[in-house]
């Protein structure tokens, strides 16, 4: 059992979530459904036997999702972060994930779903883009990235490149060996 498993407070749509991210995320599967009963109405307000939670697996990572009332939203102060190894797979998760979704909320490989989670979808050589010791290459790879919705892998490699390209020619990477475009 996973020590910390994220719980996922819908209004009444849980079960409808849980079928879309499990049909996009290989290796997914409803594991558990709980249902609420006549206990407890007064408070929850629920029928006997629609769905309270649902636990189920995406990737392999357990969460569990909640019916829980209009109480409270999703907001981005929280988001998954799906990691790509390349441009075919990042595209796949933004073209699922982004559908019926908030549009406004495309920026910098962020978007918001149609239920209102905010995910992020990035490629895997990103970090080591922004978290090297040059500030100069760093900040043209953030430069290029927030001029972005859905990053694109080859332009973020270009930024990474383009003071070598400009000053002795391409610049062999581990970047460009370690993942595709």
């Amino acid at each position: 059992m996973q020590k910390i498993t994220p719980c996922l407070w819908f209004d009444s749509n849980a079960e409808e979530a849980v079928k879309f991210y499990t049909s996009i995320f290989k290796k997914s599967k409803i594991k558990k459904i709980a249902r609420y009963t006549e206990e407890g109405y007064e408070i929850h307000g629920r029928p006997a036997g629609t769905v309270m939670t649902i636990e189920f697996e995406l990737n392999g990572q357990t969460f569990t999702a909640l019916n829980g009332g209009p109480v409270f939203r999703f907001n981005e102060a929280i988001s998954f972060q799906v990691n790509c190894n390349s441009q075919e797979e990042l595209d796949y998760y933004w073209e699922k994930l982004s559908k019926g979704g908030d549009e406004k909320a495309q920026q910098c490989g962020w978007l918001k779903d149609k239920y209102g989670v905010s995910w992020q979808i990035v490629p895997t050589v990103l970090g080591e883009m922004l978290q090297g010791k040059d500030t100069e290459i760093s900040s043209r790879v953030m430069k290029a990235l927030l001029q972005m919705k859905k990053l694109d892998i080859k332009t973020l490699k270009q930024a990474y490149q383009q003071q070598y390209a400009d000053q002795t020619g391409p610049r062999p990477s581990r970047i460009s060996r370690r993942s595709s475009v």
